[in-house]
């Protein structure tokens, strides 16, 4: 038996060795099984084709695959939002201005790279106001929050953030929303993780159009934390101009209030009055608001077997339940905006504060 364990050492396949060990353990010789008779194998490969894919693929395909993200045309424009005129000025100034007028945009120097930050409260319509923006300009839009670029995979994340903007690029004109970009474009020195690191890393690159040309390509993103953001994605050039985006005010409020109310049976409704009320109430807290009043008369309908129209009393009994949903994050950005700003960057966010006893 040694002599036969160190054959087998040298010769791993020798079957004479595997036969003599056999014997030797009081076993008979393996004998090979032959397939079973009268099978078609190459009939049965053909037809499991279809049914189990190839473990390895060499990305050759006779078929185009679908664009990652969906890129769409906005119906809507700035016309459509409702109040916030300090808010569409300064975009109006900013932003669409320049790109409209490209005669005084040489004139004046005035540069296109870089793109705009839009920060501020959940709900307050960041994601509206990118898609109005993309509506005025004329121009395809793709939105593209966390979920659809991180990967549990190393190195995938930087190839879909490549992707991304080579599709932005192919659709030029495109308007690219980058949603919750505190978390796609998270400080690099709160991050443990490489891959997040090599992320953001890829993430700049691409805005700074080092390999391919951004001519056409206007970067919008939103953040409800912009002092969590890599200040490396903020620097002249890149998301270098930033938005604040506050709760509506009282003719925002109302002209919200109206749209929601716009499509359900409704009698007598103080639309002008709801909106004095909800002070601090952001857009979607205002949906929220209109939904769980039309709820309550929709209960009240099942019930008594007799459909009626919504009334302010359902209004007021859904305003005890509904509150302003933008109390945590004004407490974090007061600790910001009122003992971290050295820089005056949140200047504009404090004064907000200050007038409303925030404090």
């Amino acid at each position: 038996m040694p002599h036969l364990a160190a054959v087998l050492s040298h010769e791993p396949d020798s079957a004479r060795a595997r036969e003599l060990i056999t014997q030797a353990l009081g076993g008979e010789p393996a004998t090979p099984v032959p397939p079973p008779a009268g099978v078609d194998w190459a009939s049965l490969e053909a037809d499991l084709g279809d049914v189990v894919p190839p473990m390895f693929a060499d990305g050759a395909t006779d078929e185009e695959l679908p664009e990652a993200w969906e890129t769409e045309r906005s119906q809507v424009t700035l016309a459509d939002v409702g109040g916030l005129v300090e808010v569409k000025q300064r975009l109006e100034a900013s932003f669409l201005a320049p790109l409209r007028n490209p005669e005084l945009r040489r004139l004046y120097g005035k540069s296109l790279r870089g793109g705009l930050l839009l920060y501020g409260p959940p709900g307050c319509g960041k994601t509206f106001l990118a898609r109005a923006v993309a509506g005025e300009l004329g121009a395809a839009f793709l939105h593209v929050s966390l979920a659809d670029v991180l990967d549990m995979y190393i190195g995938q994340s930087e190839r879909n953030v490549a992707e991304l903007f080579a599709q932005a690029r192919a659709a030029a004109p495109c308007v690219l929303f980058l949603d919750e970009l505190d978390a796609i474009g998270q400080k690099r020195s709160l991050t443990r993780n490489s891959g997040m690191r090599t992320t953001v890393n890829q993430l700049l690159t691409e805005l700074d159009g080092v390999a391919s040309d951004n001519e056409g390509l206007f970067v919008l993103a939103a953040t409800n934390h912009p002092w969590d953001v890599d200040p490396a994605l903020r620097r002249p050039g890149r998301l270098d101009r930033t938005l604040l985006v506050l709760p509506p005010d009282r003719p925002a409020r109302e002209a919200i209030l109206r749209s929601h109310f716009a499509h359900r049976p409704v009698e007598r409704i103080d639309v002008a009055g709801l909106a004095k009320k909800t002070d601090g109430f952001s857009g979607a807290d205002l949906a929220h608001l209109v939904d769980s009043a039309a709820e309550i008369a929709l209960l009240d309908s099942v019930r008594t077997g007799v459909s009626r129209m919504i009334t302010m009393a359902d209004v007021q009994q859904a305003m005890r339940d509904v509150r302003p949903s933008i109390g945590p994050w004004l407490e974090t950005a007061r600790n910001v905006a009122l003992y971290a700003n050295e820089s005056g960057e949140y200047d504009e966010l404090a004064a907000y504060i200050r007038k409303h006893g925030r404090r």
